[in-house]
């Protein structure tokens, strides 16, 4: 995401390069590169030329830190006012109410059925909340089939009415069922539609006023750019939402509406989508994602999904392993496995401040693993825990096994091996750094 604008503004931002203090003539050839930038990245006309004129003006007047130079400085207000621009702080959304109901909207194909899944399920492992899914959507041929395939991949309820197509009903009825079986969390899903269509617009305002739900929420596909702001305002005049949600956001190298929909809306855009996974969901945080348009990595989150997938009284089994040499193919595939929960493995890689620029032509796939765990998954038992067993026939055995080739084997072998032995000297070094801390306090003390 934002590929093709965090090159141009980082481009734009090196005309500050070695240049000793801001004046207007740097500042106006900046801005024009950073102008560009944004309109490219189909950002509005009018909110890339207040950006500019803000910056201009805030930079003008700034005074340069001795500590700062000229760069440094332009960066820090250009990211700041991207995060202005999109919002400041992150906005929860409302679900104080118990039940709590959350009502979906937006155009045909924008990915309402899919979010409403993936929000369901980020719910309840996240929140600890009982969520129902209410299927609402009578128009479009197995909507209602593709919600029930969601819940079912996550143990959430449907609520369905097959006989019925009258979706204001449907959600009446769908409200009084989980106020008697206790569900804390109502999402309804509805059928797209298009803001000119008057019926169809009526029709979500009645199921609204029907139901009265704490928050609304605003569903757009980021790839339809200038549109999707546009749209927004057209429903946002009619249903007054809550939020916006930004789907496929991974597809789009733009990000255009990312940048433009809370100028023109003034909502706040709760939720982005990363991914087809129903466990490919982010909140928004307008300072992370300025983060990572300038390059700057977005290392909060990363840890943040490092701490979900990862158990901590495993994590200190597997350090006493790695202190005793006994880290083996098990607990290295296991690792992956924990890394693959966690996300489109390139996503995670721009994560890190400096690696995105350096993978840019990287084709990562997420199967990117695949031949390592098929090499692992064709070693018997024993050679998973005893890699010292792994001896030419059984190597040769392994690489037919699992359709790569004897040096594809060698070079996993011999990876595995020095990744084991370099854990280990970690994991002592630490171990002795430690030991010398402790002794430190207690001669402190004494």
């Amino acid at each position: 995401m934002f590929e093709n604008l965090s090159e141009r503004l980082e481009a734009s931002l090196k005309i500050f390069k070695g240049q000793h203090k801001i004046t207007e003539i740097n500042i106006a050839e900046t801005l024009k590169e950073v102008r560009r930038a944004l309109l490219d990245a189909d950002v509005n006309y009018k909110i890339a030329k207040d950006f500019t004129a803000t910056v201009k003006e805030k930079a003008l007047g700034a005074d340069v830190l001795t500590s700062l130079q000229p760069g440094q400085l332009m960066v820090k207000i250009v990211h700041d006012e991207l995060v202005l621009l999109m919002g400041g702080d992150r906005v929860d959304i409302n679900i104080k109410n118990k039940p709590s109901i959350i009502l979906m909207a937006g155009l045909q194909g924008s990915g309402k059925t899919t979010f409403s899944g993936k929000l369901a399920n980020l719910l309840k492992t996240k929140k600890a909340r009982n969520p129902l899914l209410v299927a609402c959507d009578v128009y479009r041929p197995a909507a209602i089939e593709q919600l029930k395939v969601l819940g079912q991949q996550k143990g959430i309820e449907v609520y369905t009415e097959i006989d019925n197509k009258n979706p204001i009903k449907i959600a009446e009825n769908a409200v009084k069922y989980a106020k008697q079986k206790n569900y804390d969390i109502i999402i309804v899903d509805t059928a797209g539609r298009l803001a000119i269509d008057e019926q169809m617009m009526t029709e979500i305002a009645n199921i609204k006023a029907a139901i009265e739900p704490q928050e609304i929420l605003f569903v757009v596909d980021s790839m339809t750019g200038q549109d999707a702001v546009n749209t927004a305002k057209e429903f946002n005049e009619r249903l007054n939402f809550d939020g916006v949600v930004l789907t496929k956001l991974d597809g789009d190298s733009r990000g255009g509406a990312a940048l433009s929909i809370k100028y023109v809306v003034n909502k706040p855009i709760k939720f982005i989508g990363t991914g087809e996974k129903l466990d490919a969901l982010d909140y928004f945080y307008p300072q992370r994602m300025a983060d990572r348009i300038l390059g700057m990595g977005d290392v909060v989150t990363l840890v943040e999904r490092a701490q979900e997938q990862f158990d901590m009284e495993e994590a200190k089994k597997l350090q006493k392993k790695i202190a005793k040499d006994q880290f083996n193919f098990n607990d290295f595939l296991s690792q992956i496995n924990q890394i693959k929960k966690m996300g489109n493995i390139k996503e995670l890689a721009s994560m890190i401040p400096g690696i995105g620029k350096m993978m840019k032509d990287i084709d990562l796939e997420d199967d990117a693993f695949k031949s390592i765990e098929a090499i692992i998954q064709s070693m018997t038992p024993a050679e998973r825990e005893d890699p010292l067993l792994l001896n030419g026939s059984r190597k040769k055995r392994i690489a037919q096994g699992s359709g790569t080739d004897i040096q594809e084997v060698n070079r996993l072998i011999k990876q595995f091996m020095e990744t084991r032995k370099m854990m280990k000297m970690m994991t002592n070094f630490k171990g002795k750094n430690l030991n010398r801390a402790v002794n430190s306090m207690k001669m402190f003390k004494s």
